[in-house]
């Protein structure tokens, strides 16, 4: 299994395959596109992402293993792809390495300073929430 580190380098390269942010965008919601569907029971208030502009549901199973689970939803389109980001990077991994992981990809690919303030909030309190699940575990 890769790790995360890898798992960032994939994206890493993948972005800058792409020539312009339009691109990186429509790459965004085709991720988010590809998100698997969160049961309709999981989108409850208490797995809502506190601080994200759009409503993000976060669920998170705990593995035998030590290892965590995410799955998502959210009812904007970019930000799921961006949840979905995070996803691919951290899920199946290790609490540990979760919630001690530095996810520098963000800065790495641009999103950082192309997101809407807004959306970079939410971004932040969406990685906060998965580490935080990492912390509950180790």
């Amino acid at each position: 299994m890769a790790t995360i580190e890898e798992r960032q380098q994939e994206i890493i390269s993948e972005f800058s395959m792409f020539d312009d942010w339009m691109q990186k965008y429509e790459y965004i919601i085709e991720l988010g596109k590809d998100l698997p569907l969160l049961e309709e029971e999981k989108k409850s208030d208490d797995l809502l992402i506190k601080g994200c502009q759009s409503r993000v549901w976060l669920h998170a199973d705990y593995a035998n293993d030590g290892t965590i689970h995410f799955k998502a939803d959210s009812d904007a389109i970019i930000t799921k792809g961006l949840v979905s980001l995070v996803i691919r990077v951290l899920d199946g991994m290790p609490a540990k390495e979760i919630a001690q992981s530095d996810l520098h990809f963000v800065n790495d690919i641009g999103l950082s300073s192309h997101l809407s303030p807004t959306r970079s909030n939410g971004l932040a309190s969406m990685i906060k929430q998965m580490k935080i699940y990492g912390l509950a575990k180790m």
